[in-house]
């Protein structure tokens, strides 16, 4: 069997970088619409940051960024 040529090679691995590279961003963007759910229906930060791949700074970004507030310091309810 002949060698492939690197010029193919280089193409198809390419082509399958920028196939999943489609995909990461799409399951990025579901991630995020569920974080935005998520913190929208109550659900702690925390927790939130626990069952998710991102950091609590980034959930906090996606939180402010989507118009929810921070909680009040010492864990009660936000004021109307």
């Amino acid at each position: 069997m002949a060698n492939k040529d690197p010029l193919d090679a280089l193409d198809e691995s390419t082509r399958r970088y920028r196939e999943t590279e489609k995909a990461h961003e799409r399951s990025r963007k579901d991630v995020t619409t569920d974080v935005v759910a998520a913190l929208k229906a109550g659900k702690r930060p925390t927790d939130v940051v626990e069952h998710s791949p991102f950091t609590a700074a980034h959930v906090r970004k996606i939180a402010r960024e989507n118009g929810i507030e921070p909680a009040p310091r010492g864990g009660g309810k936000k004021k109307p």
